[in-house]
């Protein structure tokens, strides 16, 4: 009998590194290992990071000196970093932090159980290089038949060919790729047998999927979703994240046509300026960006819509940032994202000039984030009285209540005794908090 070995992963970042996570666990499943829910306890620590937000580097290191003195305690551990922060800066890791055995970019987790073997050989690994074999062909099952959540991540898509100034994406995880369509039904089909009744589809550029179809041909995402919508235990589909010059007639279409894609998007927009936009590298301008909402409502009038916005970038005037508050109001979202620019090394935007004072970009982040509350607190407020869908995840703290997403993402707590996780539900919303609905069976 093989040995069993314990695993313990920390998850930074996006929806992606949570999928990537899972695939990681799985990778080395097949090598003896077996997750645990705390650092202590294990053989084997994988912090797989984030390069997106600031300081993601040092959060990294941080983290890195408190494991020192589990290290110390247990010699045999083994500890890797993975991720984009991994990819970005991997060589810089292995040079600062002598207690870390592994470092593996997110092209190349697939080759975890070889790089495994070879830390309990004794070597230092480091895999950064972008591999020519196809990470979700090497991992082609998804492990023993496990019950799962009923909502999971499905990845279709990696990659990015936009270079936004701003952004390390394109350098991280490289240039835009889509898995072949079967595959990414299969991997659906194996999910719905576990359990799952809500797959989100997930891409740096989700809607630029363009995989090849089991027919010879390349499928769009709107063919993708509406084959997945054939699935008849997948009851809800979801997308992110978003680029408004890969939103295709066909997508939209979809919103309208096929009742399993939820009524949510997200759309980053980044700036309502378009003198900032242009200088984002971004490709699209205002007037474009509130025709694509237009034309997406008219498909689906109940759609709920959801966005970025970064403040502060280089050069950003006082006017600037007065027509991102403009395209706010006028777009009227029910939530979104707000980030303060910060400088990723490497991007077009850290080598330029005009930075905006910190105390400047604070204050635009404050009145942002005000009115977005506001406009999202509206939203909450309107689903009082209306019905919608319900899938149940979790029990809730109060004795026969659960807890599931609406249509919309919204959390929602009802009390029914009969309810349990993975029912979906019809609810009305008789309240609405500052995060969460209240409602009550239909």
């Amino acid at each position: 009998m093989s040995e069993t070995k314990k695993l313990y992963i920390r998850t930074y970042g996006c929806q992606m590194n949570v999928y990537d996570s899972e695939r990681m666990a799985e990778a080395l499943g097949g090598s003896g290992y077996t997750e645990v829910s705390s650092p202590e306890e294990a053989d084997m620590i994988l912090l797989n990071t984030c390069h997106i937000r600031e300081k993601a580097a040092e959060k990294v290191y941080s983290e890195l000196g408190r494991l020192r003195s589990l290290k110390n305690e247990k010699p045999e551990l083994k500890i890797g970093v993975a991720g984009c922060v991994a990819q970005a800066e991997g060589a810089e890791i292995m040079a600062r932090q002598p207690l870390v055995d592994l470092v593996v970019g997110p092209q190349s987790y697939h080759r975890l159980p070889d790089m495994e073997a070879r830390t309990r050989r004794g070597e230092k690994v480091l895999e950064t290089e972008f591999p020519e074999d196809d990470k979700f062909e090497t991992l082609k099952t998804r492990g023993p038949k496990a019950r799962r959540a009923p909502a999971a991540f499905l990845t279709v898509q990696e990659g990015c060919d936009k270079f936004c100034a701003f952004c390390v994406v394109p350098y991280t995880r490289g240039a835009e790729v889509s898995r072949p369509a079967d595959r990414i039904l299969a991997e659906a089909r194996d999910l719905v047998s576990r359990g799952v009744r809500e797959i989100t589809l997930l891409g740096q550029n989700v809607n630029a999927y363009h995989g090849s179809g089991p027919d010879g041909r390349d499928w769009g995402l709107a063919r993708l979703v509406r084959s997945l919508a054939e699935i008849d235990d997948l009851k809800r589909i979801r997308f992110t994240t978003s680029h408004p010059n890969d939103m295709e007639d066909d997508l939209i279409a979809a919103h309208g046509d096929c009742d399993k894609l939820m009524p949510y998007l997200h759309l980053p927009v980044q700036s309502g300026s378009n003198r900032i936009l242009k200088r984002m590298n971004r490709s699209h301008d205002r007037d474009s960006y509130l025709r694509l909402i237009e034309r997406i409502r008219a498909a689906r009038p109940d759609i709920a819509m959801s966005g970025d916005f970064i403040v502060g970038f280089p050069e950003e005037t006082d006017a600037d940032f007065q027509a991102t508050l403009d395209l706010v109001r006028e777009v009227n979202y029910a939530t979104a994202f707000t980030f303060k620019y910060s400088t990723r090394p490497g991007t077009p935007a850290a080598e330029r000039s005009g930075q905006v004072p910190p105390e400047v970009a604070a204050e635009r982040l404050g009145a942002l984030q005000a009115l977005l509350a506001e406009q999202q607190q509206a939203f909450m407020q309107g689903m009082v009285g209306r019905e919608v869908g319900v899938l149940f995840e979790k029990a809730g703290r109060h004795p026969g209540q659960m807890v599931g997403k609406s249509d919309y993402l919204h959390a929602v707590h009802v009390h029914g005794p009969a309810l349990k996780e993975g029912d979906l539900r019809r609810v009305r919303i008789t309240s609405a908090g500052p995060n969460s609905l209240a409602g009550e069976l239909v």
